[in-house]
């Protein structure tokens, strides 16, 4: 006799639960190492703003940051990852670095 659904305890709910809570660990690792690595780009971006403001360069370098997005795009489609996603996410980290780069130089947006 044939059935079309078969009870097998490697694929019953404690699998899926188990496999589900082993998928999970996994991504909240990736986020905390994706927040860590932020965290030094950041720092070593913050010592480009001191840098611009010791000199008086100006906070955005938009030929610098067509390069990024550039290069950026072509590292997500060899990674298989959406270029218009890494593009956007490179996007907010670049505002956010000139936000910073213009407070650090005093700019007119500075608080």
């Amino acid at each position: 006799m044939s059935t079309s659904h078969t009870d097998d305890s490697a694929t019953g709910p404690e699998s899926v639960s188990a496999e589900l809570n082993r998928l999970r660990e996994s991504i909240d690792n990736i986020d905390a190492a994706v927040v860590h690595m932020l965290a030094e780009r950041f720092k070593c971006t913050q010592q480009v703003g001191l840098l611009k403001a010791r000199h008086h360069m100006p906070p955005a370098d938009p030929d610098r940051e067509a390069r990024q997005i550039a290069r950026l795009r072509r590292l997500a489609e060899s990674a298989n990852l959406d270029p218009a996603f890494a593009e956007k996410l490179l996007n907010f980290i670049i505002a956010e670095v000139i936000r910073h780069h213009e407070t650090i130089a005093g700019g007119p947006d500075a608080p």
